[in-house]
């Protein structure tokens, strides 16, 4: 919610039942309920038409009349929250039935008014309640997320620690880059989180950033610098734990997802390029004639 302003969407066919809500909503304005809310309102008639609104606006709120000239029902809330999973919605009906209420809360539904005992403070209490309830129920799910996310974070790095790699960690010593050139590691980090943006940037808008090469040349740079698969943990790691900070969940997920495909293919092009150098050292050949002055 942008400051204490509330976008509602309603989506009701009752020209009445229209006027009644956008005449409680004003009233509740300054009242200690809103506390400072100031709502809009928007309405649409039909459920094709409240879901063409929500494909062109963000709101806040859903306020859905079960009965609808295009959808009857039940399933008017199905369709809503299978196309928009995390917009409250609040039901409105004049039946009675309490199995109904506790179906359509067992399929997603974030309220529930009855149209016949409707009045401004339970209008606005419902509202505010459903927009906490998707609130927190986005705190557990980014929650869940980082736990996962750090879980991840923890296997790579005992897969990196138990790893043998024999050129890097016993020619090259052990000390990270991060301890040993934390300027140059910084670098490296940013050019890594870059070229996350590109990856993103590529399969949401199909344009072509050919990361694959750039990411043999994040490596080629890595190999000449030592690196370890370690340090490539350590790069992917301060990436995604900077890139996630304040972001949306969904773009959170989004950094993880492609993350875990790009830190894989940095991998194998670093394998890649020890193995190339560690064949390049094998097939030097010294001559009889250097090695008897090398022994002199």
């Amino acid at each position: 919610m942008p400051g204490n302003l509330c976008k509602i969407l309603l989506i009701e066919e009752n020209c009445d039942r229209i006027k009644l809500i956008e005449r409680l909503l004003l009233e509740s304005e300054g009242s200690s309920l809103a506390e400072g809310l100031f709502f809009t309102l928007i309405f649409a008639k039909t459920l094709s038409q409240g879901i063409e609104c929500l494909a062109k606006e963000i709101f806040d709120v859903i306020l859905l009349n079960l009965m609808l000239p295009d959808s009857k029902g039940i399933n008017s809330l199905i369709a809503l929250r299978e196309r928009y999973p995390k917009v409250p919605i609040i039901l409105q009906t004049e039946s009675e039935d309490e199995t109904l209420v506790v179906k359509a809360f067992q399929l997603g539904a974030d309220g529930y008014l009855h149209t016949k005992t409707l009045d401004r403070n339970f209008l606005v209490y419902e509202i505010r309640l459903a927009i906490e309830r998707q609130e927190y129920l986005a705190k557990l799910e980014r929650l869940q997320q980082q736990k996962e996310q750090e879980l991840e974070f923890q296997q790579l790095e005992r897969r990196a620690n138990s790893t043998k790699t024999s050129i890097t960690a016993r020619m090259f010593g052990s000390e990270t880059l991060r301890e040993s050139i934390p300027d140059i590691f910084e670098e490296l980090a940013q050019t890594y989180g870059k070229l996350l943006d590109l990856a993103l940037e590529e399969r949401a808008y199909k344009v072509e950033h050919n990361i694959s090469d750039r990411l043999r040349a994040l490596a080629d740079k890595l190999g000449f610098l030592k690196a370890s698969p370690r340090d490539v943990v350590d790069i992917h790691t301060k990436t995604l734990r900077e890139k996630n900070q304040g972001v949306p969940l969904a773009k959170a997920q989004a950094y993880v997802a492609e993350g875990r495909l790009m830190v894989l293919e940095l991998m194998g092009y670093l394998t890649s390029f020890y193995r190339k150098y560690y064949i390049g050292l094998s097939n030097i050949k010294f001559s009889p004639q250097l090695e008897q002055e090398n022994e002199s």
